[in-house]
């Protein structure tokens, strides 16, 4: 039995809203797939606030359309697909889709789409590449803790240093008015 024309509304409001929250999509030939293997790269995608939906391309097409931000993704929408829309930590959900074909040696990315624009296979293996959230933080917080210390050593040094050269200015009047 086929699905109701309310049903596909359902379905294409909540593609909506998925996709107003989205940041990345990338898109999967999940042809030769098992339903296990489909759940296991969902769990995987969870930490990264990564989705992964599979739907009728007319569907997604329906879902899109007239979002000039989503509209490149029109040229993946062919055979079969399952989409993976991330919100959260975009680098995350690229290595967990990365890690999953890994594992099990199937699907195809097609392709993706981030900030509007459409994303080549290298750019994709790119954001793969880059550290973590939490990695570039802490990087972030060492390098600012890092020149946070440099500036107080370098303010402490100010008084020391003024003490001193006003010493060696007093010593220098002093042997100074001595010999006269």
């Amino acid at each position: 039995m086929g699905r109701t024309l309310e049903n596909k509304q359902q379905i294409v409001e909540g593609l909506k809203g998925l996709i107003a929250d989205a940041e990345l999509a990338l898109v999967l030939d999940y042809q030769g797939l098992s339903v296990r293997e489909m759940a296991d790269l969902r769990t995987r995608l969870r930490d990264s606030e990564g989705v992964c939906k599979v739907t009728k391309n007319a569907l997604m097409r329906r879902a899109i359309a007239g979002n000039s931000d989503w509209s490149d993704l029109e040229s993946l929408l062919t055979g079969t697909n399952a989409f993976v829309l991330v919100k959260g930590d975009v680098g995350g959900a690229v290595k967990a889709v990365q890690s999953f074909r890994k594992d099990t040696k199937k699907s195809e990315i097609k392709g993706g789409l981030f900030e509007g624009r459409l994303l080549s296979e290298a750019e994709i293996k790119a954001i793969g590449d880059l550290p973590s959230r939490e990695v570039l933080i802490a990087q972030i917080a060492g390098a600012v803790n890092a020149v946070a210390t440099k500036l107080a050593v370098a303010i402490n040094e100010v008084p020391s240093g003024l003490a001193r050269a006003l010493s060696q200015h007093a010593e220098g009047e002093a042997s100074s008015s001595g010999n006269g």
